[in-house]
């Protein structure tokens, strides 16, 4: 069973994603509504994956994956991102991002990008 970091300042995002998640047979590492308190988290939990939001409030989704990509360069970042953010998404890929979710999503989108 996978763990997952869950990372969105949205409170019903990381609701709906760990109801998503836990359904489909992940374990649920832990949430973090911004990238400040995600980096924390990392280092703590050692998650075998973290979807990131790029867009939250103290410390953006790019920059927490940055320190979180220093702290480990295995670490397994998905980005989720509302539509119209491509270049957002871009810079997070060329960061070391292993993919990226396109909001709104549907469950299978979500289990298909954090599967492989």
């Amino acid at each position: 069973m996978k763990s997952v970091l869950i990372v969105d300042d949205m409170l019903f995002m990381r609701l709906s994603l760990k109801m998503m998640l836990e359904k489909n047979g992940f374990e649920i590492a832990g949430e973090a509504q911004n990238g400040i308190i995600a980096v924390e988290k990392y280092k703590i939990l050692r998650p075998d994956i973290v979807t990131m939001d790029i867009t939250m409030p103290e410390m953006s989704g790019i920059e927490a994956l940055k320190q979180i990509k220093a702290f480990d360069k295995n670490a397994c970042v998905v980005m989720v991102s509302a539509m119209g953010q491509e270049a957002s998404v871009c810079q997070a890929v060329a960061f070391g991002a292993k993919g990226f979710i396109v909001k709104p999503f549907v469950e299978e989108t979500i289990i298909k990008g954090l599967t492989w």
